[in-house]
Order: structure tokens, then sequence, then C-alpha cells
């Protein structure tokens, strides 16, 4: 995959990227923690890793790409005390765990579909893997770097250390990480247990009243966050793969652990590149509970949602993410989501000015340069923002075709078409919605079918036939069929 270039966390710097395997790239990306409904903050990392993954078919590369679920293990406080996220929320619905998690990996889904994010090629779930946890639990703990207390199991962060850079990944020095956890850290409940503030539980021991709980060699309990994705992308991309995706959220403490665990289990890195995607403020906030600035993605398409003005499409909403460069903030407010809004309307349009075009014998308009910009844009680290930029000159040129003001013979015909689909359909994942203008054309349409068919059944065949000739006329293909009429554009 030549000159395609992606930046790298764990070097922090642009790297080229070539798979492990000649025309194959594994890519393992974090996925929700499924306790509830999907809101603005999930749609951003799928959306930016799907357009790697298509910009990687694009290119001629297979993808397995790996995007788990996780659905236990994940508490309350992000750390080793608390309730899990999922269990406290089965409490408070008077469900199983379970079928909490169903529930809203079905909803997630559902949102991530109507977003054009294609599902992924494995979609394992934490609960579903418990085995593998237990097994990877016990090579670490065979080579010293971890421990057992009363049922729990700890990995120990010292002891990796000593041999390994715990803190690579986010820059962290564990020095610093000693003296800011200090002896207030251990005497959180449950804290003093572990050798250091700094360790982590790689699997904890299960209360009585605690729903979610398997047998280990330890007792009954149940796996810590990170262990899940640890074993998981062994088991589905191998010990060694091309990608680690998620949000710049989870760098520390879940992707660090992650890095520690595999190279304490299997004494190599996990990912070769680890890439992360920037947060969505509103309005120049963090998104977070107590400041009721949170959006779920249901209401971002109803537009039912005090900080709404009015409903967004999905579409919409995939275009104002690729506006911003993946490393950068994105600021969601109404009038961002309106000019996302009406740059996606402007596309639109242009793309049906464009099947009206007619060819000339010769071109004074050509669209080499955008196919070059376009792939220059994406083999610099993604770059969609420009490629936006590049689809927006292509809907000018277009313009002065359909004003007469240039030409396009064929040949430049057919390049246009081939930038559009390639980068609006094929890279950017963009679909073509209905306007309202093709809403109101339609409701015309059915009225003009209602009175051919009341003339049909009147026997008035002259009026019926007028109406589908002059229809067809005008550009419009009227087909009868035994449930009615149906028509479509010439």
């Amino acid at each position: 995959m030549s000159n395609f270039q992606l930046f790298n966390t764990l070097s922090r710097k642009l790297e080229d990227f070539q798979p492990l395997v000649k025309d194959r790239v594994g890519m393992y990306v974090c996925g929700p923690t499924v306790y509830g409904p999907p809101h603005l903050g999930h749609v951003r990392g799928p959306v930016v890793f799907d357009v790697l993954r298509r910009f990687m078919e694009v290119k001629g590369l297979s993808v397995r790409y790996v995007r788990n679920i996780t659905d236990v293990g994940h508490l309350v406080g992000d750390g080793d005390e608390g309730e899990d996220k999922l269990q406290k929320q089965a409490r408070l619905e008077q469900v199983e765990p379970m079928e909490v998690a169903q529930a809203y990996t079905d909803a997630y889904n559902s949102v991530m579909d109507r977003l054009n994010v294609k599902r992924p090629s494995i979609e394992p779930k934490a609960s579903g893997h418990i085995i593998e946890q237990i097994e990877m639990i016990q090579s670490i703990m065979s080579k010293g770097l971890a421990y057992e207390v009363n049922g729990s199991v700890y990995f120990d962060v010292a002891a990796y250390s000593k041999d390994h850079k715990y803190g690579e990944l986010s820059g962290r020095v564990l020095d610093d990480l000693i003296a800011g956890a200090g002896e207030q850290a251990r005497s959180l409940e449950g804290q003093d247990e572990k050798r250091s503030a700094n360790d982590f539980a790689l699997w904890k021991k299960a209360s009585p009243e605690h729903i979610m709980q398997w047998s280990s060699p330890w007792g009954k309990g149940y796996p810590g966050w990170h262990i899940e994705c640890s074993a998981m992308s062994a088991k589905y991309l191998g010990e060694e793969f091309d990608i680690h995706g998620g949000g710049m959220d989870l760098l520390f403490p879940h992707h660090e652990g992650e890095i520690a665990q595999s190279c304490a289990a299997h004494g190599t890195h996990p990912a070769r590149f680890w890439v992360h995607h920037n947060m969505i403020t509103i309005n120049g906030q963090k998104m977070a509970k107590s400041l009721g600035n949170g959006i779920q993605a249901e209401a971002l398409f109803s537009g039912d949602h005090p900080l709404l003005n009015q409903a967004y499409s999905p579409m919409t909403l995939r275009f104002f993410v690729l506006q911003a460069h993946y490393r950068g903030t994105l600021d969601f407010s109404n009038d961002a989501l309106l000019a996302a809004q009406k740059g996606l309307q402007r596309l639109q349009a242009a793309w049906k000015t464009f099947k009206g075009l007619k060819v000339s014998a010769t071109a004074t308009l050509s669209f080499d340069d955008l196919h070059a910009d376009c792939e220059a844009a994406m083999n610099n680290d993604l770059a969609t923002a420009q490629v936006i930029a590049s689809l927006f000159e292509w809907a000018r040129r277009i313009n002065l075709v359909n004003d007469s003001r240039e030409t396009v013979d064929a040949a430049a015909l057919e390049k246009a078409m081939g930038l559009f689909q390639t980068y609006y359909f094929d890279v950017l994942g963009l679909e073509l919605e209905a306007s309202a203008d093709d809403s109101a054309l339609d409701s015309a349409m059915q009225v003009l079918l209602e009175l051919r068919a009341q003339a049909k059944a009147d026997k008035n065949y002259a009026l019926s036939d007028a109406i589908r000739d002059k229809l067809a006329a005008s550009g419009f293909q009227i087909k009868d069929g035994k449930d009615g009429s149906s028509w479509s554009r010439s």
C-alpha cells in the first residue's frame, strides 16, 4: 500500500503503512459497553474506522475488522471498583444483564446501519470469551507478572516495568504515576489488597450478590475490563496484528493495559499501529452527565432534544464527522450541523445535475487533478476534509458544464463519474438521501397516478394515455402492474 501514511500514537509520528501479511490487514477497534442507548459520543469512532477500512479495501486490501462488544467487566468507575455497568442497568430495569446487553447491542448496530457503517467481520462479546481471558491471565501469572489476592488477580506493574516501559503509549511515567497515586489511592475501598495503586485487575472476585460471575482457578469471579480486548484480538487477529483503534479517552488506562498484558503474555506488542480519534464536544464543552449535554443518536435523527433546533439525517451526521480531521476535536452545534446539511445537499444536487450533462466533442475541463488530490489526501493520514473540498470543486466544475460555460467529452465525463463514485460512495461511505424536493415530486406523481387510475376505471382511455404520454415526454416512465402503477425517471 504505497505512500499511505497513518499517525501512530505509539511512535507519535506519521509512518508508512504496510500490512504484516501482503494484501491482508488485521484491525481491532474497541466497541461499545452496551449498558445504554447509543449517543453522539458513539458516532465518531465507528465512522472514522469505517472510512479507514473502506479506503484500504478500495486500495485492494482484504480487511479483517474486529470490533468487540463489552458486556461484562466494565465497572462504573472505569477502574477496579464499583458495580458492573451492565449489572447496575439490569437492576434499574429489573431484567437480566444479558437482556440489557442484547437490547443495546441491537440499538447500537441499528444506528451504525443508518450511518452506513459496515458491519465488522467479527463482533465478539467479552462474555463469550471467558476461557480465553482466563488462559491469558494464567500465562501472565506464569511469568511472575500478576498475583492473586483473596480470589482476585492483579497485574503487577512494578514487576512488568523492570523489563518493559509501562506508559509508553500514553507518555505517562511510572514514577510520576506512583507519586500521584500515593497513599490516598491505596486507601480507597478494595485498593489495599493491591501491591501498588497502579496495578489493575485481570480478574475480580465476585461477591455473592454479583449476578455476572464465572468459575475460575481463583474462585467465582469475572474478568477485568482490559483483558477482554487483549484476549479477543489475539484470538481473531494473532498475537501481533496491524492496527488497533479507539478513542483518545481509551489511551490510558485501557490501551496501556492492553499493551502490558499482551507483552507479558506473548512477548510482543499486540498492534504495530495504534490509531486514536479525538472526542466530540458540544458547543465547546466536553460531553458529561453532570452537564446534561448528552444527546442520544435517535434524538439527533428525530430532533427531539432541547439542544437541537431540528432533526438531522444520518448522512448529515456522517458528513459532519468527516469534515474535520479525525485527530482534531470536533465541536457539535446546530450551526455546524446546518452547514453540514447544506454542504451535503450541494454535492447531491451536483450529482443529479451531472446525470443530465451532455457530452461534447472536445473538453475544456479535466478532473484528473481532483483524482490525484483525493488520493493524496487519503494517503496523508485520512485527510477526509481535503477530500470533501475536492468534491466541492468537482461540483463547481459540473455546474460550469451545466451552465454551458465549459465542456466535457466522454472520457472526461467518465473520469468525473469515477471520482464521485470512488470517494463519495466507496471511501467516505456517503449515500444519496431524498430531499424535500424529492418528497414533493413523489407526492405530485402519486396524485397523477391516482388520476390516471381513475380515468382507466372510468374507461376514459384517451385521458389515461394522455397522462402517460405527457409524463414520458417530460422524462418520466410509467409502469403498470397487477398491484397498480409506479413511476421512475427515464
